[in-house]
């Protein structure tokens, strides 16, 4: 039986974990890496220090955790809401060793219904323009590139140190 996805808003004592998941994530090395890893940057995705800024900066954005019946995290999720109906879906991540389980697609689908119940009409992301797997899947699930390109912040160690010169993000958009 396939367990139900329920999100429940992070607190400040789930951060530390909800960095570890994002770094294995993101970055992660071996044989239970994921097939997601940044290889074209280098560093840590998050730390707790830069986590708790970004959720002070954006006061109405919330991390929303998935745990298992067991209490161990699944995955997690960035929503926020940018303007009237639009919502931004950020920092996704599921664990890497439970991928071929389909995580990533229960975990999005209930963020964009969270999202949805909270009055979204259109969720938004942001992905790295080298990410052609990434951005594939994201569209097999109803997203699609719109015209919009947004700068990498190079100097900006926050998301960790390119190794290459020519990244940026796309933006990506579905109606809900």
């Amino acid at each position: 039986m396939i367990e139900a996805v329920v999100l429940t808003p992070a607190v400040e004592a789930d951060h530390a974990e909800i960095v570890e998941l994002s770094n294995w994530a993101y970055r992660g090395t071996g044989p239970q890496s994921s097939w997601t890893v940044e290889s074209f940057l280098e560093g840590d995705r998050t730390n707790v220090v830069a986590l708790r800024a970004d959720l002070a900066r954006a006061p109405q954005a919330q991390i929303l955790i998935w745990r298992a019946a067991n209490g161990e995290l699944q995955g997690h999720c960035w929503v926020e809401p940018l303007q009237a109906g639009v919502w931004y879906l950020g920092l996704l991540s599921v664990r890497p060793d439970r991928q071929d389980q389909k995580l990533g697609r229960r975990l999005l689908a209930a963020a964009e219904d969270h999202a949805r119940h909270c009055g979204a009409k259109r969720m938004q992301m942001t992905v790295i323009n080298i990410r052609a797997t990434l951005i594939a899947w994201y569209e097999r699930r109803g997203y699609a590139l719109s015209r919009e390109v947004r700068p990498f912040p190079y100097g900006d160690d926050r998301f960790g140190r390119p190794l290459r010169d020519d990244l940026s993000f796309v933006v990506l958009e579905r109606q809900l």
